[in-house]
């Protein structure tokens, strides 16, 4: 059973801004990730520009169409974001909620009360040729209503689990069980690390992992490339390798 392993760089360019310099290059660190066995990176540009901006995405977008690998834009759905996946075209956007006072996305798509304008912009993505996913909870109202507007894939939300909730691997397992039935791709991402990850991965419906903080915090001390590395090995301990490789 193979698993897809895509990194998420936000926070190296999260250090760039910081000194307002042109490095450390998410670009560069995408690269790292590459060569060490990564199917693709993920790369949320939100609104307020905090980490990755306009032109990280033109560049990673370049990088990944030569490298033949997965690039996955993340973004809010709003008529700006989609635009530039329009113009942008990579070859996966994840929808997910936003707002400007939170650190990181906190919780899912609200697909019950922001379905009708949600499934607007899967249309438009779907018709342009993208893959799309929506970050939900592991919660089947959402997960049914996700397949409902045209999602190929929905990314359960892990953060729960990540912390510890009693019960929140079950959860999770139900979740990518009704996901599966509905014919929806599943991918996981929130908070994950090497240590919570073998046990998500036994989940059998979960094909796609989307690693970031962890893999950044990692690189300080043992570089980009051992970070990856360490997360393949995780994989693996939990029964599963990492598909590409």
């Amino acid at each position: 059973m193979t698993i897809r392993l895509h990194i998420n760089i936000d926070h190296v360019a999260t250090l760039r801004n910081a000194r307002g310099t042109v490095y450390p290059d998410p670009v560069l660190a995408a690269e790292e990730c590459l060569l060490a066995g990564a199917d693709g990176i993920t790369a949320h540009l939100r609104e307020d520009r905090r980490h990755i901006v306009d032109a990280d995405v033109e560049r990673l977008r370049a990088l990944l169409a030569r490298a033949r690998r997965t690039f996955n834009l993340e973004m809010a759905a709003t008529s700006e974001m989609i635009r530039i996946a329009l113009r942008v075209g990579p070859h996966l956007c994840t929808l997910v909620p936003e707002r400007r006072d939170e650190r990181t996305t906190e919780g899912g798509l609200d697909l019950a009360n922001a379905g009708d304008t949600i499934a607007l912009h899967v249309r438009a993505l779907s018709n342009a040729g993208i893959k799309v996913s929506l970050f939900v909870v592991a919660d089947a109202a959402q997960i049914e209503r996700a397949q409902a507007i045209g999602a190929a894939q929905v990314e359960l939300h892990t953060g729960g689990y990540a912390h510890g909730g009693k019960g929140e691997l079950a959860r999770l397992a139900d979740g990518a069980k009704r996901a599966g039935e509905l014919g929806l791709e599943v991918a996981a991402g929130h908070g994950l690390t090497v240590h919570n990850v073998p046990a998500l991965v036994a989940v059998p419906e979960v094909v796609e992992l989307n690693i970031g903080h962890a893999v950044v915090s990692d690189a300080v001390f043992v570089g980009m490339q051992g970070a990856v590395r360490a997360f393949r090995k995780a994989i693996e301990q939990g029964g599963r390798r990492v598909s590409a490789f």
